[in-house]
């Protein structure tokens, strides 16, 4: 295909994406309000209480934190039940909807109808089928703990989420939410080590609620991710290879206008991007997905979406499903969806800011200050064991947002850097400083009956959402009743972020709950006790506080001092998952069951990066020999003619036109080089990849391939801004972002 040829082919898409009408819209027509058609297609509480026994709609309520077994006789009238509800629906067929660790979504599609003794066609789900599937595991991600032709898996029904319809034009599918486990029963999922962990975090928060006086049937983890991603119009993306096989340009000189004018963020959102936005709502809203929030980034054509708070598992199936609709419908508006952390270069990336508490059965935010001491010291005992973890397990929440894309995010100006810290605000920041302060004279076991400490310091100003400002380059800010873990990519699975947390706080809860314990059996007030276990916990993690720009030098060098660990890159955080302490901690929690399952984990990470990587690679070197280097010589020989049909017109020609024409034969000298080092490095990457040393390779791949990438792209980006249009085959960022 000829240079000429693609640019052509650029222009039509240019010329279709600018006059594209607005399609109607297919959002539901009627007047009917959200709350009226909120998870009308999911198979909830309400729909059960209908159609089930009392009994049975309450353990599977209790599900989520109890983990109590499901006899086949409850599963068997759930699914009589749900069949019915489905089928009612026009639902032909079912499907168990898991999440293996590829950072997306799995499923296999079976149709309800069978056949009775008789032979006669029937509609058929019971409780085997509910509970139990087996789809072929031997493609799946395993991380050595299989060989490929062991090829038996089973899809295990997760009672702790709610059953759904999913529409298409021609039908529906009834989607059972579900784990997915090996033959011999490890987990081969991201979802079952989230429930282990909060499950464990659960029995810690009971157990310390029972020390403070305040019993509760159970602790809620709640949720609430916020969504951000990139649009842009569909013809122009199918003319970027890189963005189909990468997610993300491996190429392309920055616009002359991007997001300096800070006038995208917040500002009116388009009509054709909030068309989608709205078919995209109407349809979560009747999946029970909480979607509140909507609007403009600060990137150009980048948008955020962000639902209301939830528990924690159910959260995790909202985002995917969140993500699956804004693809599905974005489609039908002409439009795709980019959730790469780093699409364009240049630009602030994306991420999915996760938005973190823990409520009682009663309701009440366990993160959030009250009107009296009491209150107050619970907030204190629940908020100090949140620092503590991320005191002691930084490296394992670095390692939990530690997907390739990110990256090109961290230590940005968009996303915090690789050092786990906490912001918690001048107010509350102030109480800390001043309990630690007031009590440094004082150890654990000198506090009691008779204490000095002024517990006036613990009536805690109204912390609200407003009584701070927020701090937008913290990896884990505190924002008035709840963290905000700042620091995931936008495309990948919050499952991993949210149980690495709960593992981090579960440890911190035992220990802390222990110390109380101590000093209420030796007799001390409870008041006492648990200023006392609070200091001394604020102290240990004192070195986590920070308050200040994160993404300054003084701060890295700083969090050096206080020994913090700043791992940069996804090879180095991954390796924290497999030290001793780290594994003994997964184990102990139950989150992971064995040091094969941690090794398995760790090591699938480390071979997606590196299989992430090279085909960024791969396409990189690609277009820079099929699309950029031809044009590039075409324009360098148009140049060079014009320059002999000078000479010979009129016998010589100016000394810039000489300049310009040496500089810019110099650049695809260099480009011919840079091509050449870029595929050399490929192939050791490919030699050490085949050795099967997953670290080595990655390392290398930080080291050498990046590098090599970079420099020529260096030269290409150049050579865009100075190539005749007419012959550029590619969309530029300016089409890119600007054209929609």
């Amino acid at each position: 295909m000829s240079t000429g040829f693609r640019a052509y082919a650029r222009y039509q898409a240019l010329a279709t994406a600018s006059q594209r009408s607005v399609p109607k819209n297919k959002a539901r027509q009627n007047s009917t309000v959200n709350s009226e058609l909120f998870g009308c297609h999911t198979f909830n509480y309400t729909q059960m209480a209908k159609m089930l026994p009392a009994s049975d709609v309450k353990l599977l309520k209790n599900h989520p934190v109890s983990g109590k077994v499901i006899t086949q006789e409850v599963a068997h009238r759930v699914a009589l039940a749900v069949k019915q509800w489905a089928v009612e629906k026009g639902a032909t067929h079912y499907t168990h909807w898991f999440q293996p660790q590829t950072e997306s979504t799995a499923e296999k599609h079976d149709a309800f109808l069978d056949f009775n003794d008789e032979g006669l066609p029937i509609e058929k789900l019971n409780g085997k089928l509910l509970i139990c599937q087996e789809p072929d595991a031997s493609s799946f991600p395993s991380g050595g703990q299989r060989t490929t032709f062991e090829a038996r898996g089973y899809t295990i029904w997760d009672a702790s989420s709610f059953m759904f319809l999913n529409e298409t034009k021609y039908g529906k599918t009834l989607t059972i939410p579900s784990l997915f486990i090996s033959y011999n029963g490890e987990p081969l999922d991201n979802k079952t080590p989230l429930l282990r962990s909060i499950r464990a975090l659960n029995k810690q928060a009971m157990v310390a609620l029972d020390l403070l006086g305040e019993p509760t049937s159970y602790v809620q983890v709640n949720c609430g991710p916020e969504q951000e991603f990139f649009v842009i119009d569909s013809a122009l993306y199918h003319l970027r290879p890189d963005l189909q096989l990468a997610g993300k340009t491996v190429l392309g000189a920055p616009s002359h206008k991007g997001q300096q004018l800070d006038d995208h963020y917040f500002g009116t959102i388009n009509t054709r991007v909030i068309n989608m936005m709205m078919e995209v709502e109407a349809e979560l809203i009747t999946l029970g997905v909480p979607v509140k929030t909507r609007h403009n980034e600060v990137a150009p054509s980048q948008y955020e979406m962000a639902p209301i708070y939830e528990g924690a598992n159910m959260a995790t199936d909202h985002n995917r499903l969140l993500m699956a609709v804004l693809k599905k419908v974005s489609r039908r508006h002409n439009l795709t969806v980019l959730f790469h952390e780093k699409p364009f270069n240049g630009l602030n990336g994306s991420g999915k800011h996760l938005n973190w508490s823990l409520s009682s059965s009663q309701g009440v935010n366990l993160l959030d200050p009250g009107d009296s001491l009491e209150e107050n010291l619970r907030f204190l005992y629940f908020l100090t064991a949140s620092l503590r973890a991320v005191h002691d397990h930084g490296d394992l929440l670095r390692a939990a947002v530690a997907v390739p894309g990110n990256d090109f995010r961290m230590g940005a100006n968009e996303a915090p850097p690789g050092i786990m810290s906490v912001f918690l605000g001048h107010t509350l920041s102030k109480v800390v400083n001043d309990l630690v302060d007031g009590a440094k004279e004082k150890s654990i076991n000198h506090f009691g009956a008779q204490d000095t400490i002024n517990l006036d310091i613990v009536k805690i100003p109204s912390i609200n959402k407003d009584n701070t400002d927020r701090n937008r380059t913290s990896p884990f800010a505190f924002t008035g009743n709840k963290f905000e873990f700042r620091a995931l990519g936008s495309s990948q699975s919050i499952s991993t972020p949210i149980t690495y947390l709960n593992t981090g706080v579960t440890a911190s809860l035992e220990k802390m709950n222990g110390e109380l314990k101590a000093l209420l059996d030796q007799g001390k007030s409870l008041q006492g006790s648990l200023l006392a276990v609070i200091v001394q916990n604020l102290s240990k993690s004192k070195a986590i506080h920070f308050d200040g720009d994160s993404y300054s030098d003084e701060w890295k060098k700083e969090a050096e001092n206080r020994n913090l660990p700043h791992l940069k890159t996804t090879p180095q955080a991954l390796a924290k998952i497999i030290e001793p302490n780290n594994m003994a901690l997964f184990k102990k929690y139950g989150i992971m069951g064995s040091d094969e399952e941690i090794l398995a984990r760790q090591s699938i990470a480390m071979e997606r990066y590196v299989m992430l990587r090279m085909i960024e690679l791969k396409s990189a070197h690609e277009l820079l020999t099929t699309y950029v280097f031809p044009a590039a010589s075409e324009y360098l020989k148009q140049l060079a003619s014009a320059v002999n049909k000078t000479t010979q017109a009129i016998g010589s020609v100016p000394n810039a036109q000489k300049d310009y024409l040496l500089r810019y034969s110099e650049l695809t000298g260099e480009l011919a080089t840079k091509m050449t080092a870029l595929a050399k490095t490929i192939e050791q990457i490919s030699e050490l990849e085949e050795s099967g040393n997953l670290v080595k390779t990655a390392n290398y791949i930080v080291e050498y391939g990046m590098t090599a990438h970079d420099e020529a792209r260096e030269v290409a980006d150049k050579l865009e801004t100075m190539i005749d249009d007419s012959l550029w085959p590619l969309p530029r960022y300016r089409e890119l972002l600007f054209v929609n």
